[in-house]
């Protein structure tokens, strides 16, 4: 195996020599040259004489060429010529040593027998003679691109038992194993990786996994690739080395310095847990140590758009309330310390350890509750939500469907987190009883039809109830409304006819107002028709009013008039009678009269009751002949006068001055107080008909 590269080597240099050595015994040295060569002499001739074996000169090369193969290699090995490639490592063994070995190393550091730390750099090396030493050549070490190369120290110190790593040794990537094994480093897995790259490394010190030779060591080749996280993730870091994470402590704290945990080394000076780390890994491309650290990828927390996200750390610094004595309720911290941040987080996408931290959705839009069963919002937050079951004073069960519009402010969702926990724990633990307690007092005081009738009534008194019991809790009630009623289905029938009624009632009350407009509209149409009617009908009724108010002047004049002439007559009569005495004051009256022609002492017809047949009618046509000649007369004759005397004889006098019968009743000379003036004067005045009824009775 170690010949045939040397042949391949010496072959060129073997043939040179060969063909100087047969062109060195061809040709003869060149003698100096002659001006003037003397001309040629003859020679005598002599008989040959036998000579001995002679060689050929084309054996000399030939013989040249032999040696050089059969010889040099053999010279080179026994002067101990070691040759190394420009991509080969040399690994030296010594077969035997004036030193021995410690039985604890593996690796001679100084001419012990065994396997050296030293290896053999490309070129030509003498001295290792073949009796003591062996040379085994290796290819260099070739980390492909995006891979790492991992590495497991066969020498060295034992690893503390409180790692399990080998720490970083600056031996120029393991290329120098004098130097990883004089200062310090230990044996095992190695905490150092090989990035991409050729690497010279001693193979029997060091032993090297790539993803070629990953699944003959026991590991996938995905292992050995470069780690690469995508933006929309974050990477959970799991560290297998360190010290133990302190008591009660979920998570490792943060360590500044290892460059996302590429520096296994600093990670470890500064102090680092193993375990689980508060530390995320943002989006990249990363050489992590396998067998340091493993990741979990997670998508970012999304806080979408009307949403805010309540922090709750598990980790951190100790307890710090920063919510002030006006919040009793929980504690609030600031950002980065344990417990409830009091700065939330706004829309976008956080890199958040969800395995150290809890982020809680708020929104702070508003939020309707739906309790009922027909539907649910998409927030699900009333998915356990039902219609509430109420029993109404009056002794009646029905359903009640409830909306509840919620709000809670930015500032105020981390205490309503603090307090509730999350914001199932605020719909389930506090809304729900609020609302539901509520509707179910109120239902034993209001009667059913309470609800279904003044409904408005209802819904405002429960939005006022819930707005002031859910101040308490930093949450904001925008309002409370009712939606569908159950009631029972006789109760329902009920309502149902009252409603009819009440709408037939309205439709009646329609009709009617149309009928009296209807009526109004035919009356405005018929006055418009008779409007000249009605003006003249109007000014005639003015006229007689003015007619009739002067004729009522003119009767009261001419009425004050004769009331006047009476009481003057009156007046004069009364002196008269003072003056001369009652009877013959009358008699002076009477004559008077007689004279002026106001009283007839004769009358015109005279009817005697003295048996004759005809004497009641013959004075009756007297009568009417004398107011016939009386009316086509000039001065109009005097109207006749009946005077009926109770005595024996009735006597119709005719009067000039009006159809008027005067009947005198003469009384009997039986009777002494009358006097006579009284007793001619004495005259009822009648119509005719009465006249002519009395006339008839006689």
């Amino acid at each position: 195996m170690t010949k045939s590269p040397w042949l391949r080597k010496l072959l060129p240099l073997t043939v040179s020599l060969a063909t100087t050595i047969a062109l060195a015994g061809t040709f003869a040295p060149p003698t100096p040259a002659q001006t003037n060569p003397p001309p040629p002499q003859p020679q005598p001739v002599q008989p040959a004489t036998e000579e001995g074996f002679t060689i050929p000169i084309w054996i000399f090369p030939v013989g040249a060429m032999f040696v050089v193969f059969m010889f040099i290699p053999k010279i080179g090995w026994t002067l101990g010529l070691i040759a190394i490639g420009e991509r080969e490592v040399g690994i030296v063994t010594k077969k035997f040593s004036s030193k021995n070995l410690p039985s604890s190393r593996l690796i001679a550091l100084d001419g012990e027998g065994g396997l050296q730390a030293d290896t053999l750099p490309p070129g030509w090396h003498f001295g290792y003679f073949p009796w003591q030493y062996s040379v085994r050549k290796e290819p260099v070490v070739v980390v492909p691109q995006d891979e790492i190369g991992l590495i497991i120290a066969n020498d060295g110190a034992t690893i503390p038992s409180d790692r399990i790593l080998g720490k970083v040794v600056d031996c120029d990537n393991y290329q120098n194993a004098r130097k990883f094994l004089t200062d310090g480093g230990e044996k095992g897995r190695q905490l150092a990786i090989l990035t991409t790259g050729t690497y010279r490394i001693n193979t029997a010190v060091f032993e090297v996994i790539t993803s070629a030779n990953a699944a003959a060591k026991g590991m996938q080749p995905s292992e050995l690739h470069l780690y690469k996280l995508a933006p929309d993730l974050v990477g959970i870091a799991n560290v297998l080395d360190g010290v133990p994470i302190d008591e009660g402590e979920i998570a490792g704290p943060i360590i500044p310095g290892h460059d996302n945990f590429q520096k296994a080394q600093s990670f470890i000076k500064g102090g680092g847990r193993r375990g689980l780390q508060e530390q995320v890994i943002l989006s990249g491309s990363w050489n992590l140590n396998p067998w340091f650290v493993k990741v979990e990828e997670v998508k970012m927390t999304e806080v979408p758009i009307g949403y805010v996200g309540v922090v709750i750390s598990y980790v951190g610094e100790s307890h710090k309330d920063v919510s002030g004595v006006a919040f009793t309720h929980g504690n609030l911290v600031n950002k980065g310390d344990k417990g409830v941040w009091v700065e939330p987080l706004y829309p976008g996408k956080h890199p958040i350890n969800t395995k150290v931290m809890k982020v809680e959705l708020v929104p702070t839009t508003d939020v309707v509750l739906n309790f009922t069963t027909r539907f649910s919002g998409e927030h699900g937050y009333d998915s356990k939500l039902s219609a509430l079951k109420l029993l109404s004073f009056d002794g009646f069960t029905f359903e009640l469907e409830v909306f509840q519009i919620i709000h809670i402010g930015t500032l105020d969702a981390p205490r309503v987190i603090s307090r509730q926990g999350s914001m199932q724990n605020l719909i389930d633990q506090v809304l729900r009883p609020i609302v539901g307690n509520y509707f179910r007092n109120s239902a034993q005081e209001y009667t059913i039809l309470d609800f279904l009738i003044a409904r408005s009534e209802r819904q405002a008194e429960a939005a006022e109830h819930v707005r002031q019991a859910l101040r308490a809790y930093d949450v904001q009630a925008v309002d409370t409304l009712i939606g569908l009623i159950s009631p029972p289905a006789e109760l329902m029938q009920t309502l149902t006819d009252r409603k009819i009624a009440q709408e037939q009632e309205k439709t009646y009350e329609v009709q009617r107002i149309s009928e009296y407009q209807r009526q109004e509209l035919v009356r405005a149409t018929a006055i418009a028709n008779i409007q000249n009617q009605v003006v003249a009908a109007e000014q005639g009724v003015k006229i007689a009013q003015l007619s009739a108010t002067a004729a009522i002047e003119h009767a009261s004049g001419e009425a004050e008039g004769i009331r006047l002439m009476g009481q003057a007559k009156a007046d004069a009569y009364q002196v008269g009678v003072n003056a001369l005495g009652t009877q013959s004051y009358t008699l002076l009256q009477l004559m008077q009269a007689v004279s002026d022609g106001s009283v007839r002492v004769v009358p015109d017809v005279t009817v005697n009751g003295n048996g004759g047949s005809g004497g009641l009618l013959d004075g009756l046509m007297a009568m009417l002949l004398r107011n016939e000649t009386s009316k086509n007369g000039e001065n109009g004759a005097d109207s006749p006068v009946i005077n009926v005397k109770k005595s024996k004889s009735v006597v119709v006098e005719p009067v000039a001055e009006s159809p008027v019968a005067k009947v005198h009743s003469v009384e009997s000379p039986e009777s002494p107080d009358r006097s006579p003036v009284a007793q001619s004067v004495a005259v009822a005045e009648t119509d005719i008909d009465a006249a002519f009824g009395e006339l008839l009775d006689i």
